[in-house]
C-alpha cells in the first residue's frame, strides 16, 4: 500500500479543516431582478437554514402557484451538517493513515457529496417549479417555473440566477485540489517511486 508525500498530508488535513467553513458561510445562492426590483432579492441557502429576501420570494411565487418556501421543505437541512462533519473527519483520517487508497476515497467521497448535492438541488428545483397550485392568482397554462440548477434563466418577467456563494465555493476549490493531489500521488509521485 502506497504511501502518500507528507506535502500531501498536510495540504489533505488543511483542505478537511478549511470545510469547517461550510458551518459559517452560505453555500448557495439564488438571485432575482425584475422590474418592480431592480435591486434584486437574494436567498442565500446555508447548511441548515435560509436567509436573505426568502418572505418576499416566497409570496411572489406563491403568486404563480408554488408552495411556500419554508426551512421545513428541505429535509436535507437535518443531516447536512453530520454529511459535512463526516467528510472532515474522514478527511482528517485520510491525512493520519497515510494511504493512497484512503485519498482514492476521500477524493470519490468529495466528488460523490458534489454531484448528489446537484442533483438533490435539481430534484427540488423540478418538483418546485413543476407542481403548481391550479388555484393560483396566476395560471400560464404549459408554464413551469423552475429555477436554473446553475446560471440563469428568464421566468416571466424575473432574470434568476442560482449559484455557488462562498461555502460552495470553498468546496469546489478543496474538491479540485483533492483531485489534483490525487492525481499528482498516482502520475508523478507514483512513476518517481518505480
Amino acid at each position: 500500500m502506497k504511501k502518500l508525500k507528507t506535502s500531501t498530508r498536510i495540504i489533505i488535513a488543511i483542505a478537511s479543516l478549511a470545510m469547517i467553513s461550510a458551518y459559517y458561510v452560505p453555500l448557495w445562492q439564488i438571485l432575482m431582478w425584475a422590474p418592480q426590483y431592480p435591486e434584486g432579492l437574494e436567498m442565500k441557502i446555508w447548511i441548515d437554514d435560509l436567509s436573505g429576501d426568502v418572505r418576499i420570494i416566497s409570496a411572489l411565487n406563491h403568486y404563480i402557484g408554488m408552495k411556500h418556501i419554508e426551512v421545513s421543505m428541505f429535509p436535507e437541512f437535518k443531516y447536512m451538517i453530520y454529511i459535512v462533519g463526516a467528510l472532515i473527519g474522514f478527511g482528517l483520517l485520510t491525512s493520519l493513515v497515510n494511504r493512497r487508497f484512503m485519498l482514492v476515497a476521500f477524493g470519490s467521497l468529495i466528488a460523490a457529496s458534489g454531484i448528489a448535492a446537484l442533483v438533490d438541488f435539481y430534484l427540488w428545483g423540478y418538483d418546485y417549479g413543476h407542481n403548481l397550485d391550479p388555484t393560483a392568482p396566476i395560471v400560464v397554462p404549459g408554464m413551469a417555473y423552475q429555477p436554473p440548477l446553475i446560471g440563469t434563466k428568464q421566468l416571466l418577467n424575473f432574470t434568476a440566477f442560482s449559484g455557488p456563494d462562498i461555502g460552495g465555493w470553498i468546496f469546489l476549490v478543496i474538491g479540485i485540489v483533492v483531485i489534483g493531489l490525487l492525481a499528482l500521488e498516482i502520475f508523478k509521485y507514483g512513476k518517481s517511486a518505480k
